[in-house]
């Protein structure tokens, strides 16, 4: 029998722990890297043989408290935790169509009423839906594409504009599968995920850790072509009035060198729309 998801998940998360790490004696050098199944079994309580039958696959339906026992052993977060569970078929998968397009206009007037606060509303596949007039200035007006994921890994001058690349694609990976795993039936996620797989190894190299968690409270170091350096806290919110949306909205330190190169961002922008007319 092929191995499930939820066996490709254990088996992944079980790779990225070592024993030191679960407080567990490491007993001469390892084949491979991580925990053994057997320690993990013991971990979570369960026989190692089902433990095992549940990596191969050959067992699908593990119950709600062997899943928590599991989440606790491997030590899951939150985002990890539920992924696990929905994996599990013990978390309904949202509905396709609770992710709509169409962006609150109040929350369209309100990202407008920020011009040197960077913001964007994306939804489940990275599309980006709506963004105010500074976020644009800073993703140098979505030239390559309005998919955060094809921004990281399709474009050649991501790893320019993402001072600490390999972090920023790596997260963004997480984010993408946690998506994934709430409704992995939408067919915008199925597109992109298929030409990202396609297009870039590196993403599917990190597709394959099967790695999930969503955004939190986060420094992004970026490289602009227009104003030089800049260090944006990052801070992302659900967007409960449209469920499966996220709004991200970045600042700068008071008073630091970010926050004058983001009000050059803005004063350039509006200059280059008051030349075009706009």
């Amino acid at each position: 029998m092929a191995r499930s998801e939820l066996g490709a998940y254990l088996s992944d998360r079980r790779a990225q722990l070592g024993p030191d790490e679960v407080n567990l004696a490491s007993t001469g050098p390892r084949r491979v890297p991580g925990l053994r199944r057997e320690e993990v079994a013991l971990l979570a309580g369960v026989s190692v043989d089902y433990y095992i039958r549940l990596e191969q696959g050959r067992e699908r339906t593990p119950s709600a408290q062997v899943v928590d026992a599991l989440a606790v052993a491997l030590r899951l977060g939150e985002d990890g935790r539920q992924h696990l569970f929905r994996l599990a078929g013990l978390s309904p998968r949202d509905r396709v169509a609770a992710v709509p397009d169409r962006v609150d206009p109040s929350l369209l007037s309100l990202m407008s009423a920020w011009p040197n606060n960077p913001a964007i509303v994306y939804n489940r596949a990275f599309d980006v839906l709506a963004s105010n007039a500074i976020a644009d200035a800073l993703f140098h007006d979505w030239t390559h594409s309005r998919n955060l994921m094809h921004v990281v890994f399709t474009d050649a001058a991501a790893r320019t504009f993402y001072r600490d690349w390999h972090d920023v694609a790596r997260n963004s990976v997480a984010g993408f599968r946690l998506g994934y795993g709430k409704a992995p039936d939408d067919p915008r996620i199925q597109q992109v995920l298929g030409e990202l797989l396609n297009e870039s190894p590196e993403f599917a190299e990190l597709w394959s850790s099967h790695d999930a968690r969503g955004k939190a409270l986060e420094r992004k170091r970026f490289e602009h072509r227009d104003v030089g350096p800049l260090t944006l806290t990052m801070q992302t919110f659900d967007v409960r009035s449209s469920p499966g949306q996220e709004l991200v909205v970045y600042h700068a330190d008071a008073g630091s060198p970010s926050s004058e190169a983001l009000t050059l961002l803005g004063t350039l922008a509006a200059t280059q729309r008051s030349q075009r007319g706009g």
